[in-house]
């Protein structure tokens, strides 16, 4: 675990969460070849939700050893320098895809000028589509990292996802618009959802946390960033030079990315390493000991998540009040060129300032919500003899959902009220950076408490994303009926349902849910050093 300051949790008795690729120890008393059928231990250990390998080794007949801590193909044991320009390259493509999620968002008047959009519901499906198979793509990705390698995915997923924003520049129609937005949505999810594995096959966990932080900055500015610059291109030169501008980032990034991205997850390299050696058949089966086939497995993957929903309250409650706060930012993302140009009279470009409330909320969430995360919990950890337990990430959450009614009311009646334009972004910027403090509790809460954490996150991003596809339909009709102090105090009441007695709720009976729920770990605790 990261340390902060002085004090430093360790790790006691807790499996892992996500893929990791320390070595694993095999000894085989028979040929080569025999060794090849006992990569079985070896090429599970990178697996998603797979259990950590430490410092171990493989040893083949005849006394001929060979330690995978020390192998040069190790991506651990790569120079520093070739390590960050792997991070800089995945973080360069996990930039572009959420700028483009967001980047049109200031042009929905131009293109509903354009092609003669005349429903609301239909401008909002151009923006939010995206969102649609976004939240799926994961399901699709993730295991074919694992069964293909991860450098694949990147490749194939850039260079369909600058085709089909070429697609969007040049659609002749709404129709071909949202196909090909929702095609983009699809290849987009890659590199955000094989990124961090890559981060974690080159780092340790102790010193992963820099390199972690540099691939979420893009994640995390990008849908701000996307609007401020899209606003101005739109303004300037037209909506369809926003995605041939994106288009250009893609072909940037396979420019670093083809001659510098190397294979990084451990079983494909051990697996092509075995099939130069022989015998590859077999070290294909042994990676796959649990399934007949690898559909089989991906299917598997592809299911956990919805059956974590569907068997865990806690899952399912936590996914659903990370998709309302999702589904309300994208919501604003639509209603905005309205609000700030209809009411403001923002230009289109000067619109996209707008966004920079919700994009300083974010930010200052990730230095001053983080941290008083991480006192809340050392403190409860502290006070309970140094042993830690996932409801001691909950304080965290309680503080930050408070933020987001109080930013979600001061938004909507300052709007509706037609005070300063800075007033309605202040209230963004409070809703922002209550949603990220909120945000961040909960993914390390499902991260914790579940044996599948990796299933557990993605059936919250499948869920958030739903809602951020949904939101944005009925948004102009919700506020054209309610104003925006209504509908917006309509959406501080559910936030404040789900997001105040829940946490409460869980931090009191959490510990007996967890205890009687087959798919959380039964152990699950940290030693916190001081």
């Amino acid at each position: 675990m990261s340390s902060h300051g002085h004090s430093t949790l360790s790790v006691s008795s807790v499996p892992s969460v996500v893929p990791d690729s320390e070595p694993v120890t095999l000894v085989a008393n028979a040929s080569q070849d025999r060794a090849l059928g006992i990569l079985q231990a070896q090429l599970k250990a990178g697996e998603s939700d797979s259990e950590l390998y430490k410092n171990k080794e493989i040893q083949f007949v005849g006394g001929e050893e060979e330690s995978w801590s020390d192998d040069p193909i190790n991506p651990r044991n790569w120079s520093l320098g070739k390590k960050w320009t792997m991070v800089l390259v995945v973080s360069l493509y996990a930039f572009v895809t959420p700028l483009a999620s967001s980047m049109m968002a200031p042009g929905l008047p131009d293109i509903a000028e354009h092609y003669m959009i005349m429903n609301s519901t239909v401008v909002a499906l151009t923006l939010s589509i995206f969102l649609l198979t976004f939240a799926f793509g994961p399901l699709i990705f993730g295991p074919l990292s694992e069964i293909f390698g991860r450098t694949w995915v990147f490749h194939i997923s850039n260079i369909f996802f600058l085709a089909f924003n070429l697609g969007c520049a040049y659609a002749q129609n709404t129709g071909t618009l949202i196909g090909f937005r929702l095609l983009a949505g699809f290849v987009g999810s890659a590199p955000i959802t094989v990124g961090g594995g890559t981060v974690s096959d080159l780092f340790s966990e102790r010193d992963r946390a820099s390199a972690m932080a540099v691939f979420t900055i893009g994640p995390l500015v990008a849908p701000v960033v996307g609007p401020i610059a899209g606003g101005f291109i739109t303004e300037t030169i037209g909506f369809k030079y926003v995605f041939v501008i994106i288009a250009g980032l893609c072909f940037l990034a396979g420019l670093f990315g083809i001659p510098f991205l190397r294979e990084t997850y451990a079983p494909v390299i051990r697996l092509r390493r075995a099939k130069r050696s022989g015998d590859a058949e077999r070290a294909i089966r042994e990676l796959f000991p649990e399934y007949d086939n690898k559909l089989q497995r991906m299917w598997a993957d592809m299911t956990r998540p919805f059956i974590l929903l569907t068997r865990s309250l806690v899952c399912f409650v936590l996914s659903l009040y990370l998709a309302l706060m999702y589904g309300i930012y994208y919501l604003m993302f639509t209603t905005f060129p309205q609000l700030f140009i209809g009411t403001y009279h923002f230009t289109t470009g000067t619109s996209g300032l707008a966004y920079i409330g919700l994009g300083l909320g974010f930010m200052s969430a990730t230095v001053v919500g983080a941290s008083v995360a991480d006192r809340l919990y050392k403190s409860l950890a502290r006070r309970n003899n140094g042993i830690a337990k996932p409801e001691m990430r909950i304080p965290a959450l309680f503080f930050g959902s408070l933020f987001v009614p109080i930013g979600l009311f001061w938004y909507g009646w300052s709007a509706q009220a037609g005070l300063h334009w800075i007033m309605p972004i202040i209230g963004t910027a409070i809703f922002g950076f209550g949603t990220m403090t909120a945000y961040l509790p909960i993914q390390l809460y499902l991260v914790d408490t579940f044996t599948h954490a990796a299933s557990a996150t993605a059936a919250g991003s499948v869920f958030r994303s739903l809602l951020g596809f949904a939101f944005p339909l009925f948004g102009e009709q919700m506020f054209t009926r309610l104003g925006y102090g209504g509908g917006n105090s309509l959406l501080a009441g559910l936030g404040i349902v789900i997001g105040i007695p829940f946490p409460i709720w869980l931090y009191i009976t959490g510990e007996r849910v967890r205890a009687r729920n087959k798919l959380s770990r039964q152990s699950v605790i940290y030693q916190v050093r001081i």
